[in-house]
């Protein structure tokens, strides 16, 4: 499961630094510590966390495309069948759901937690990860 710094975390929710410590001292946000003895937060404690306190976050991933409308965020859930997965993500205050092959869902790495750019051009939603991201 992915796991964001106090930083990152800040960046995604666009707030602070201080502000996200401040939620973990509160205990409104859990924290862990890794391999290092850093506080890191869990991706999908951290999707939970900006489903209900949204604010929009810069889009990371540098690709340069004619989409326009570009929502950074965290997959906050997956449902996958046999062949078809739907994907919901938290994106600021947007909560966008995407219809995809299930296979691409699980070659994306889709799971809640999981930062990802959802790409909407006309009635199409397109669900990318960043590269070097996970």
């Amino acid at each position: 499961m992915p796991q964001f710094r106090i930083a990152e975390a800040a960046r995604l929710l666009g707030v602070s630094d201080d502000t996200v410590r401040r939620w973990v001292d509160a205990g409104t946000l859990p924290v862990q510590t890794d391999a290092s003895n850093r506080k890191v937060v869990d991706g999908a404690a951290l999707a939970e966390f900006a489903r209900r306190n949204a604010n929009a976050a810069p889009d990371p991933s540098g690709v340069g495309r004619s989409a326009r409308n570009r929502f950074v965020g965290l997959v906050t859930e997956v449902i996958t069948d046999k062949v078809m997965a739907q994907v919901e993500m938290q994106c600021g205050p947007h909560r966008v759901v995407s219809l995809m092959s299930s296979e691409a869902a699980r070659e994306l790495g889709l799971a809640p937690g999981v930062l990802a750019v959802a790409v909407i051009k006309s009635t199409n939603v397109v669900v990318e990860t960043p590269g070097g991201i996970s």
